[in-house]
């Protein structure tokens, strides 16, 4: 626990069973954590397998391949059950360092922010550790543009090493986004739109063969649906559209 608040980390997993295990024993050094919850979406590998031999973990099954937005979905439902105060989700492909998880959860704890995202464009070693060129120019485009229509400032709405506070969670109408990776864009979008803060913090770059990377042609899919998303915030904020998304908010 961190200042009597317990801290939940949610792994949404898909193929990670090169990394999982290397993941897994970094967060474990972080003495904060308390419960650490995987859940594989009916990965094709041993993912699972590996991940139920491990102590302090627990793992949940998808029966079919669902997609990540509905992996974090299971995640947030499950770290809710676990009476989670705060919720940290870590990729098991071991892209992001788990070491930064105290720093995160301190922020929440402290009452400075209610969500923190761990950023790969902070600083100057995005390219330096190994992001393809294409994807920082698309990352910084992408950026700019929802900032624009959101009227927000962050360096970056594409990392998936975020932290949430257990309020967050209970008021977001998650059930409404994407089963698909634009989930993680969607419920910043959310965020936003009902004035919870965001603080952000550098975290390093890492990108090797086992990390996990999505096609070229999903990524143009996710970028549209990012595009979309701004658009939907902005109508919303000026009285165009009241979509479920923005407007309903309830308790998952």
């Amino acid at each position: 626990m961190y200042k009597g608040l317990r801290v939940v980390v949610v792994m949404p997993a898909y193929n990670a069973e090169k990394t999982v295990a290397q993941t897994y024993q970094e967060i474990l050094e972080q003495e904060i954590v308390d419960t650490i919850i995987l859940v594989d979406d009916a990965s094709t590998d041993k993912t699972s397998e590996i991940a139920e031999r491990l102590e302090r973990i627990r793992v949940i099954l998808h029966q079919t391949n669902k997609g990540y937005g509905a992996n974090q979905k299971t995640c947030y439902k499950a770290a809710l059950a676990s009476e989670g105060d705060i919720v940290i989700m870590v990729h098991p492909d071991y892209q992001y360092t788990p070491k930064l998880i105290p720093a995160m959860a301190a922020l929440i704890a402290e009452g400075l922010f209610d969500c923190v995202l761990g950023s790969r464009i902070l600083g100057t070693g995005a390219l330096k550790g190994g992001m393809p060129l294409y994807k920082y120019l698309a990352n910084r485009t992408l950026t700019f543009g929802q900032n624009l229509l959101v009227g927000h400032k962050l360096s970056e709405y594409h990392t998936g090493y975020r932290a949430f506070s257990r309020k967050i969670l209970e008021t977001l109408h998650l059930e409404s986004n994407s089963n698909d990776f634009v989930f993680d864009n969607q419920m910043l979008a959310q965020i936003i739109y009902n004035n919870f803060s965001i603080g952000e913090i550098t975290c390093p770059t890492r990108y090797f063969a086992e990390a996990s990377s999505i096609s070229f042609q999903r990524a143009v899919k996710y970028g549209l649906g990012v595009i979309a998303t701004s658009l939907e915030f902005r109508a919303n904020k000026i009285g165009m559209m009241s979509s479920p998304r923005f407007n309903n908010i309830t308790t998952n």
